[in-house]
């Protein structure tokens, strides 16, 4: 398994990268000429995804932005965390921006994209997405994030969501965003990803239908639905307690955080790579990526 790169799959990384695989460099100096965009020596913009896919849909990533931290340039944190991912064919970047009680599936500890960043992003084609995945969400919490909602609302930018009476409020208030149906929801039958469909733009299927075949082929409207292309430890999870006690942590910062590995076993598979070309195949072409563990 490659630490630094993400595995895509052999065949299809032999079809989709040919001869545009190249060595990124650390610079932070950017400068731009037409619609391209260069780190010193390096371009990062220009690749056509066409180049990437010999199917008729592009290939769509969106990545974390987590192990960014704040001195490093957005640009170059892609290129070096997703070296296996030209940045054309990254659509957007996952993390929290400014505080709000909404944030879920992980602890609030401070913003991960900083306003530079997202200007920088934004410069390059890519959106934003913002974790509003918390389970409980209330009115004077969304009236408190409101401003958050406003600064990133704009075409190409998501919310990602987890309660549905948000997802309403935000479709109703800001309708520039897509918003996505959060993994947490568990999204694992036929009749579940339909009624999510009917109130999301995208739904996040939860990790371990990456392997499941035989679901995938008989999922309609592929397009509208997301894969993980790769899986940490909630792949095998069996009860996923932590995204409730993580909610009511983001609240004020207090609670009980609870995990289930000291309550349950199960099997411990660390980073899993999935074969993008695989699920390509079957019709995918969006895909969620968790940092690389370096």
């Amino acid at each position: 398994m490659a630490s630094s790169n993400l595995a895509m799959g052999s065949a299809a990384v032999a079809r989709q990268r040919g001869n545009k695989s190249r060595d990124w460099v650390d610079l932070d100096q950017t400068r731009r000429s037409g619609n391209t965009l260069w780190i010193g020596p390096l371009m990062v913009a220009g690749i056509s995804g066409a180049d990437w896919s010999d199917s008729g849909e592009k290939l769509q990533f969106t990545v974390s932005g987590r192990a960014k931290t704040n001195d490093v340039h957005v640009l170059t944190f892609l290129a070096k965390a997703y070296r296996g991912i030209p940045i054309s064919l990254i659509d957007s970047v996952f993390g929290f921006v400014e505080g709000s009680p909404l944030y879920g599936g992980r602890i609030f500890e401070g913003a991960e994209l900083t306003p530079r960043d997202v200007e920088c992003l934004y410069d390059v084609g890519i959106g934003v997405r913002i974790p509003f995945t918390n389970h409980y969400a209330e009115p004077h919490e969304y009236a408190a994030s409101a401003p958050v909602l406003e600064k990133y609302h704009r075409s190409g930018n998501a919310v990602i969501v987890t309660n549905d009476a948000l997802a309403r409020w935000i479709r109703r208030d800001f309708p520039n965003y897509k918003v996505e149906a959060s993994v947490i929801k568990n999204l694992k039958s036929y009749d579940r990803i339909a009624a999510a469909l009917d109130l999301y733009d995208t739904a996040v299927l939860p990790m371990d239908l990456s392997e499941n075949e035989e679901f995938l082929r008989q999922i309609p409207e592929k397009d509208r639905i997301t894969l993980f292309a790769n899986a940490g430890c909630a792949l095998t999870c069996p009860s996923h307690v932590c995204y409730a006690s993580i909610s009511k942590f983001n609240k004020n910062g207090t609670g009980e955080l609870l995990c289930s590995q000291p309550l349950k076993k199960r099997e411990m598979r660390g980073v899993v790579e999935f074969d993008l070309g695989r699920l390509q195949d079957l019709g995918f072409s969006r895909f969620k990526v968790l940092t690389p563990r370096q």
